[in-house]
């Protein structure tokens, strides 16, 4: 070999090591479905792009298909340029992994009809392991002594006054209880029976230990949330929005271990009146009783739906608890905030609207009442598109739930114009987000506020309802994109679910008392996900307690950290990890029909 010819080979072979280094691809660490969208991304810090891509079979290391790159992104956060590679027209089942003309190469992964297989149950560990009054993880009860009234002395109930709510769902990795997002979580679980109840098991009793009821497992979750909602509504002049409040966070503990409130194990009940409350320096901007009084009607009704047929006497009190919580709705039209003591973080929800198109049209299909299903319509016009989705921003939980359900519920009850509407609606908030998406490789138009993680979820679901309602498929691959974003496409190439997959790149340090004090696992708690830099460099106490493991791929765009510290992007929520339990039973639902 001549010198010349060797410098060439040494040159050509360190480019290629340097490509590699700099190189990645991202993809779907759950796998793909044979028969649907196959995107993975190839990103890159360096300059040069590629042509092609190879799919090879793992076993045997030959190439099954080969694709073109196609457009070139440019920068995005981190990355100088990526591209999607798409193998969508390959339908072949087994294990799998990318190499670019580059040389650069994806982790394995599968093709397969079973890769959902399961992982809607798996995600409903966490919602379990979230219980309060008896915590069958724990095996154990906590929080037996909710609670004290504040702000319910209009109704004869001074402030301390006992009053009995114990149970529920704690919200995220602190012990606080909203209203608002456990009838929205309720709500969801319930949602994912009526539609995909084939794909439940019945591994657990009602009390959420082992044992068969010949109840399904997401059913019994359910009513969990259903029996305390009960609780926060017991009479028709009664609700409360929120149990506990930031005082709650003082120290790690577990939730039997928490006494913070100067009342031993009692903690504050928060009551629904319609106007502004202070505790502390801070005051909310609630304006009405609309926002959470109509969440527990849709919860309620859609409860008293699937129940009526196996317990008449529940489901007969969930349709009373439905029409006197809607009766709520309408004291004082307008929203109802949370309550903050010692800092400025509060469910700052500042639409109720959407709220209220779900409890007519929920109410429509408990009664027939052509006058429920008007109203419904009313307030369909009067929010036509989730603000986000043509904002790009929003506060915390500003726009909840994060996108408008009672539009998917219009468009299966209503006929004719009025679902045509309906749709219209869903299709043109897509379309915004659409438009910003199709400007990276991630096809990312979901903007990184705080609980980024759950918009996407919720987004997943409306590009889903709307593809199923309308028949039309034009936004599926933008679907996909969210769905595979949760699970590894994504700057920093890991799950936002811990635990899943089992062999895959996962949270293991969640900001949660469970894993930093006892290295108890959360398996299937969704976190927040990543946020803009400019939010994260200006949210309080945050810090970081080790080595960033992603610090090659965080930018002035946005952020995650798989970090105990940082509480804004890897703490785990209730609400969301229900809404994406939804979404993961929709997809395994889809495999079984196609399989």
């Amino acid at each position: 070999m001549n010198r010349l010819v060797f410098l060439f080979l040494l040159m050509f072979s360190c480019l290629h090591v340097f490509s590699q280094e700099n190189s990645w691809i991202r993809i779907n660490q759950l796998g793909y479905l044979p028969d649907n969208k196959k995107v993975a991304v190839w990103v890159s810090k360096g300059d040069q792009g590629i042509k092609k891509f190879s799919l090879i079979d793992k076993s045997s290391n030959k190439t099954v298909f080969t694709g073109k790159a196609g457009k070139e992104f440019g920068q995005y956060g981190p990355f100088n340029r990526g591209y999607r590679l798409d193998f969508s027209r390959y339908n072949g089942h087994g294990e799998f992994y990318l190499q670019s003309d580059d040389g650069t190469k994806s982790p394995s992964f599968k093709i397969n009809p079973d890769v959902y297989k399961g992982t809607a149950d798996f995600t409903l560990r966490y919602m379990r392991q979230q219980r309060t009054l008896f915590n069958p993880f724990l095996q154990d009860s906590c929080h037996t002594h909710d609670g004290f009234t504040m702000y319910a002395s209009s109704v004869g109930m001074p402030d301390s006054t006992r009053v009995e709510v114990a149970g529920g769902w704690h919200d995220a990795s602190d012990y606080l209880q909203y209203a608002t997002t456990s009838a929205n979580a309720t709500y969801h679980l319930l949602a994912a029976y009526r539609d995909f109840p084939s794909v439940f098991t019945d591994e657990k009793q009602a009390n959420g230990l082992d044992g068969k009821n010949g109840i399904a497992d997401v059913l019994d979750e359910a009513i969990w949330g259903l029996d305390w909602l009960v609780k926060m509504h017991p009479k028709p002049n009664i609700m409360f929005n929120q149990i506990a409040d930031d005082r709650d966070h003082t120290a790690m503990r577990l939730p039997g271990q928490d006494s913070v409130y100067g009342r031993g194990h009692e903690r504050p009940v928060y009551f629904i009146d319609g106007n502004p409350q202070q505790r502390g320096k801070f005051m909310n901007n609630t304006t009405g009783t609309s926002s959470t009084a109509a969440k527990f009607v849709s919860a309620f009704g859609l409860g008293h739906q699937l129940l009526k047929g196996q317990n008449s006497e529940y489901a007969n009190l969930l349709k009373e608890k439905a029409e006197t919580a809607l009766q709520y709705a309408y004291i004082k039209p307008g929203v109802t905030q949370t309550v903050s003591v010692k800092s400025p973080y509060i469910y700052a929800e500042d639409n109720w609207v959407d709220d209220m198109e779900l409890a007519e049209a929920t109410m429509f299909n408990l009664n027939n009442n052509q006058e429920h299903l008007q109203k419904a319509l009313d307030f369909a016009r009067q929010e036509k598109v989730t603000p986000w989705m043509i904002k790009d921003t929003a506060n915390h939980y500003q726009y909840y739930p994060f996108i408008n359900l009672g539009h998917f519920e219009l468009a299966k009850s209503a006929e004719g114009k009025a679902k045509k509407e309906a749709l219209s609606y869903y299709k043109e908030g897509i379309e915004a987000v659409n438009a910003r998406a199709k400007e990276n490789m991630f096809y990312r138009g979901v903007p990184f506020i705080w609980c980024s993680n759950n918009l996407t979820t919720s987004f997943a679901i409306q590009c889903l309802w709307y593809r199923e309602a309308s028949g039309d498929h034009k936004f599926q691959e933008l679907e996909q994109a969210n769905i595979d974003w949760l699970f590894g496409v994504n700057p920093w190439g890991t799950s936002m679910v811990y635990g899943l997959p089992s062999h895959g790149d996962t949270p293991t340090s969640p900001h949660s008392s469970f894993t930093y004090l006892h290295n108890y696992p959360i398996d299937g708690g969704l976190v927040d996900g990543p946020v803009y830099s400019s939010i994260y460099k200006n949210l309080i106490g945050i810090q970081l307690y080790k080595p960033d493991d992603y610090a090659s791929f965080q930018s002035d765009l946005v952020v995650y950290h798989d970090d105990f510290g940082d509480y804004s992007t890897n703490e785990p929520t209730m609400d969301g990890t229900a809404s994406l339990i939804y979404l993961l039973s929709a997809k395994e639902d889809e495999s079984k029909k196609k399989d």
